[in-house]
């Protein structure tokens, strides 16, 4: 390279270099200045995930919907237990054809009152059976509560680390397009080669389009946790580093096969097809009971109808057992209860595989993460300073600088990736088991 050629290269540099920060070198105070400097430009609402998981209780629509579900099979307890009405019968004369008279009422009255007993067990079983509706529309609100409560942990820490991406994107975004527009310059004046300025152009493309892909993701996100806390304003997750390092650390405080002892105590889907059994069985016996026979009981005061005048007799009904009246619903009942069994044991392996899955994964994602040590970071952090330093003073060419930098970037994102994908497979197995597996230091 010619000497005036080489003196525009370092003054482009400088031009570059003079509008970005001095290297740091240490890797996290490169993070948290990159991260500081995105934060002042993003607007929002900041939010610790204790407020946000407090909004959500308060707020969240779709919650306080599905308690509503409660309340309705309460009332169905309430409603099982109203017998039927007593049945009051009153005859009289409509035409006395001895005396030719119409409505002769003052020797011809009859009156009865009867009440329908049921027999077999019939209310208790129903009663039973709407108790037992209850337990599964709790169970269904702890679903609800579960999921959406899972979705907005994940969704906290998932926008954690997309703002993270999208303020290292920007900081190298700056850079390029400040040193790519004093290439361009340099271009018309013939100081430097097309290929360099279109090494360049190819780099700030493909920096544009990772940045189009992280802001995607973040609208995502808001819109997500705006409809989960039911708040209009998007969020910012208030969350330092430390408590997100302390996260990443965390492991389980019991083996696997302990997880998933706890999963099936207190996983709601698991639960949920366990009381659907229970409850199958509770409705089958119902629906048995219905074939009992009732009998209706009364008294019954006659003027002048029968053999005595102003008698009272006692009266009684129950219908002839000539077949069974329920048969098709009892066999109904009892294929639902099968059926019911058989999803316990679909809902436990899918627990399992789910759970099994999920450990896998952080396992690895958790492994390979901490197999980087702090001197490999650090390690970065120097290559990292002394590229961009030599670059400035023209020591090494546009070609190697854009290598490393190029390599930096995928490096840096794909570290914030398994950062965020231990977190949230952390999260799942915490939600599949309802249970904190991983003690958070940070919020449970």
């Amino acid at each position: 390279m010619t000497k005036r050629p080489l003196l525009f290269l370092m003054f482009l540099n400088s031009v570059a270099f003079a509008q970005q920060k001095p290297p740091l070198t240490d890797y996290k105070n490169i993070q948290e200045n990159i991260f500081s400097k995105n934060q002042t430009e993003l607007s929002g609402k900041k939010m610790t995930l204790l407020e946000c998981e407090d909004a959500f209780r308060k707020n969240n629509l779709s919650l306080l919907a599905q308690q509503y579900d409660i309340n309705q099979a309460e009332a169905d307890v309430i409603q099982a237990k109203i017998w039927e009405l007593p049945q009051l019968e009153v005859a009289t004369n409509a035409y006395d054809p001895q005396n030719k008279r119409v409505l002769h009422v003052g020797a011809s009255k009859d009156v009865s009152v009867s009440q329908l007993l049921y027999l077999g067990g019939k209310k208790k079983n129903e009663i039973e059976f709407a108790k037992s509706n209850v337990e599964l529309a709790k169970l269904q609100f702890s679903q609800v509560l579960a999921n959406l409560r899972a979705q907005l942990r994940t969704t906290f820490y998932a926008l954690y680390f997309e703002q993270h991406k999208l303020a290292d994107i920007n900081i190298q975004l700056d850079y390029l397009n400040n040193l790519l527009t004093a290439y361009k310059e340099e271009r018309k004046k013939g100081n430097v080669s097309l290929r360099d300025q279109v090494r360049l152009q190819t780099m700030a493309i493909d920096l544009t389009n990772e940045k189009t892909s992280a802001t995607n993701t973040m609208i995502s996100l808001q819109q997500q946790m705006r409809v989960l806390i039911s708040n209009q304003e998007d969020i910012l997750p208030n969350l330092s580093d430390d408590d997100a390092d302390r996260e990443l650390a965390i492991k389980p405080n019991v083996t696997i096969d302990k997880i998933f002892d706890l999963a099936y105590e207190n996983n709601a889907d698991y639960q949920f097809a366990v009381k659907t059994a229970e409850s199958s069985q509770l409705f089958t016996k119902w629906q048995q009971s219905l074939n009992s026979l009732d009998i209706s009981l009364g008294l019954e005061y006659s003027q002048n109808s029968g053999t005595f005048h102003n008698e009272i007799n006692v009266k009684a009904a129950i219908p002839l057992p000539l077949w069974k009246q329920n048969k098709g619903n009892i066999i109904k009942a009892k294929y639902a209860e099968e059926e019911a069994k058989k999803n316990i044991e679909v809902q436990r392996q899918l627990l399992e595989s789910q759970i099994r899955s999920n450990y896998q994964s952080w396992m690895n994602q958790y492994n390979q993460y901490f197999a980087i040590t702090a001197d490999d970071l650090h390690n970065i952090a120097v290559v990292y300073d002394g590229v961009f330093n030599n670059f400035r003073k023209g020591n090494i060419s546009l070609v190697e600088f854009t290598d490393f930098m190029d390599s930096y970037r995928i490096s840096i994102l794909k570290l914030y990736d398994m950062k965020k994908e231990i977190i949230l497979n952390a999260e799942q197995i915490n939600y599949l088991a309802q249970t904190p597996i991983f003690n958070s230091t940070h919020v449970n």
